[in-house]
């Protein structure tokens, strides 16, 4: 028995001792295993398209042995591949010898010919170009598209018959017939008119790039004119050339001149072009345009320059004639979204509204009358995902459980029946197949990488697991991670805010500790949620290793909390936003574990606009800040984003320059690295040459560093591994081992 005993006392200890050994032999997460080596990359399921038969898809799989991508259909029920449609090596051109290397590929109607783009050109950020081909299945055909250059969103008809697309400003369709390419428009400009696509502005700030639609039966176009003539142009020059080359477009910032808009259509038998009649009112947004179901009738949406009003017009595609049927009014803005939905029984139309303080849907007849309203709570609806109408559910995602969480719901159109079809906890994106039957969730929470799982809608039932990222947890596993968690404060005034911490990864509740404070904060945001923070994340492990704590609170103005919590900062953007991050900085100096004489702040865009402020106006409580591609006045930004917020300079002035960091640059307290890129489209490289020019007439002192076109993004190459070296340098000497005074204290 003694022996006994002894043996299991020594095992326990062998134990004990491999445990400890194993703990100590976790690694260190480096900036070259985020940066530079992927280690840590989350795998996806991509290029995923539901075909009309619900019971397949297909996505682009790699060909290693030819160095191609084949287009393989998927049974969606058991995950397994069916066939290769498309095999990647017969994609050569006539007169080629090499297959094509594609970008992307669309399906027709009929799913008997692909459009495939290659060698695509970013424009924008949601804009680009390519060369298109046209692949016949059957006859395994491969056509390019068009001779006169590359093309702009070449979409197919919905009867299959044509592709329309837009090139150098202006129109054009193809008839695939014989493949006839007829021009639609003729007036269009460089930097003057465009047709068929979206100006810079509209582009960025309404979210779309394609600017026109083809009808249901597949004989009319509609599409938009942007007249960006009088348009005020903005220059930045792109270095590396002996001379530097200007890069001009049009840019309207708050209270220029915006482009004048209108919409067309085309009809292709007559070859005939007629104007919608959208009122008499020039500055005007035209930020949607919808075919309803009926061939003949196109659906407009104009909104007011403040945009506090939204008119819905059903406008006649024949005449031109158009009428409102819906008219929406609100005491500070309205946001644009994609949820309008016109049921195929051309009775009805379902529209999304925050007209009682939360985001919900609600159905009205063809002449805008209400018929009810669909969803009700204090909670939003966050996005819409589609009506299946042959078996009435309405499907959408919500924050109902949590601001934090992102759920997928069903509901009747008459608001009965709600059901909550994906079950844990954290944030799920999903892909629902045409005939929803199915749908692919993209679901990931904090501390868990992502996941992709098929399931069937109708009651959320898991088929298969398609995408679990095993691979990547393992990996994890042999890393010291550091948990996110979350928390809850409240501010004077009893306003509850969302905030998460990172701790150090050896934290001691009797130590005191620095604290990095993430912000983004502008309206509708949240840097607060349920789901895996990738690469950020990923760095904030470093600075845990480092002793640091990371902390990011959502202030009033962000999102997913109702219209109440969202637009309290109309006409004053960046005041109460700012209050709330130094509020919660001086709420974190008390907890103590926290070294309320080290705390920083960093953000990036918005956020690196509330840095500014936060050493500005924050009187000391940020010891340290990273700005990076920051507006530092409203004055220097576009028209619609800044404008909806609040309103014009000429009718805000005091809006723009109470809440800009260049008013308070005399009042900056704390060391600022000011970082930007001289590519910046958005944010132009003038917003951070003005701080800095404010600063030096202030006498205070900052770091800062421009990266040569480099655009908002401010990523390229090695980019991303030189600028998060720089960042971590700055805060190990300014907020980690600081010295013992700051530079402007």
């Amino acid at each position: 028995m003694q022996i006994k005993l002894k043996t299991n006392l020594l095992a326990a200890v062998l134990f004990c001792f491999a445990f400890v050994v194993q703990a100590q032999q976790k690694k260190d997460i480096t900036l070259e295993d985020i940066y530079r080596d992927g280690t840590f990359r989350a795998e996806s399921v991509y290029g995923v398209n539901w075909m009309k038969d619900g019971q397949y898809y297909t996505s682009q799989v790699p060909d290693e042995k030819n160095k191609v991508y084949d287009i393989v259909k998927y049974n969606v029920t058991t995950g397994q591949p069916v066939s290769t449609i498309i095999e990647g090596e017969n994609l050569i051109p006539a007169g080629g010898n090499a297959p094509i290397q594609f970008d992307d590929y669309t399906f027709s109607s009929d799913e008997q010919k692909v459009l495939f783009a290659t060698e695509s050109e970013q424009i924008y950020r949601r804009s680009s170009k390519a060369d298109f081909y046209i692949y016949d299945i059957p006859t395994k055909k491969l056509t390019k598209l068009s001779d006169g250059g590359k093309q702009l969103y070449a979409s197919f008809s919905p009867d299959a018959k044509r592709v329309a697309f837009a090139r150098e400003n202006d129109m054009f369709v193809v008839d695939l017939s014989n493949m006839q390419e007829t021009q639609i428009t003729a007036d269009g400009k460089f930097n003057s008119i465009i047709n068929g696509y979206a100006d810079w502005v509209y582009e960025e700030e309404f979210g779309f790039a394609k600017g026109f639609d083809w009808s249901p039966d597949g004989k009319k176009i509609a599409f938009y004119t942007f007249d960006e003539a009088n348009v005020p142009e903005f220059n930045m020059q792109m270095w590396g050339e002996l001379y530097p080359q200007d890069n001009k477009f049009k840019y309207p910032k708050a209270g220029e001149a915006n482009s004048a808009v209108k919409v067309s259509v085309y009809d292709v038998a007559s070859g005939k072009t007629v104007k919608m009649d959208t009122g008499n009112e020039a500055d005007i947004y035209i930020p949607r345009i919808k075919w309803t179901n009926n061939p003949n009738l196109l659906s407009i949406q104009k909104m007011n320059r403040l945009q506090n009003t939204l008119e819905i017009l059903h406008a006649n595609a024949t005449t031109g004639k158009a009428d409102v049927v819906l008219k929406e009014t609100d005491k500070a803005y309205i946001d644009i979204t994609d949820d309008l939905t016109y049921l195929n029984d051309g009775k009805y139309f379902i529209h999304s509204s925050e007209k009682d303080g939360f985001n919900h849907l609600y159905l009205y007849n063809m002449n805008g009358k209400l018929v009810r309203q669909i969803t009700n709570g204090k909670w939003e609806v966050s996005s819409y995902v589609g009506y299946d109408e042959k078996n009435d559910r309405l499907y959408y995602m919500s924050t109902e459980v949590s601001p934090l969480d992102r759920h997928l719901y069903s509901i009747s159109s008459k608001g009965k029946n709600k059901k909550r079809l994906t079950e844990k906890a954290g944030t799920h994106r999903v892909n629902m197949s045409n005939d929803f039957k199915y749908y692919l969730d993209y679901y990931s929470a904090a501390n868990v990488p992502p996941t992709v799982s098929l399931h069937t809608a109708k009651d959320g039932k898991l088929i298969k697991m398609l995408e679990d990222n095993q691979a990547l947890k393992n990996k994890l596993a042999q890393y010291d991670i550091a948990e996110q968690e979350f928390f809850t404060m409240n501010t004077a005034d009893g306003t509850k805010l969302n905030g998460w911490m990172i701790k150090p990864t050896d934290f001691d509740p009797n130590k005191k500790y620095p604290v990095l404070m993430f912000v983004y904060g502008g309206p509708g945001s949240q840097t607060v949620t349920n789901s895996w923070g990738g690469n950020n994340y990923l760095w904030y492990q470093t600075l845990a290793d480092k002793g640091v704590m990371v902390v990011s609170v959502d202030n009033r103005g962000t999102g997913a909390r109702g219209a109440e919590f969202k637009k309290v900062t109309y006409a004053n953007l960046g005041k109460y936003e700012i209050e709330d991050q130094i509020e919660a900085a001086k709420w974190l100096g008390n907890q103590p574990y926290v070294d309320k004489d080290r705390i920083g702040i960093w953000g990036h865009s918005f956020g690196g606009y509330m840095t500014l402020l936060g050493l500005t106006k924050g009187d000391g409580i940020f010891r340290a800040g990273i700005s990076v591609a920051p507006v530092t006045n409203w004055r220097f930004y576009d028209s619609i984003y800044t404008e909806r917020y609040l309103k014009t300079p000429q009718e805000n002035a005091a809006g723009y320059d109470q809440n800009s960091p260049l008013s308070f640059a005399d009042q900056l307290q704390g060391d600022l690295l000011l970082i930007h890129g001289t590519g910046d489209d958005n944010v132009h490289f003038q917003n951070a040459v003005a701080m800095q020019d404010a600063l030096i007439d202030a006498d205070k002192q900052f770091e800062s560093f421009y990266y040569p076109n480099r655009n908002h993004g401010i990523y390229g190459g090695n980019t991303y591994m030189h600028r998060f070296k720089m960042m971590t340098n700055f805060l190990e000497r300014k907020l980690i081992n600081p010295e013992e005074t700051s530079v402007n204290q």
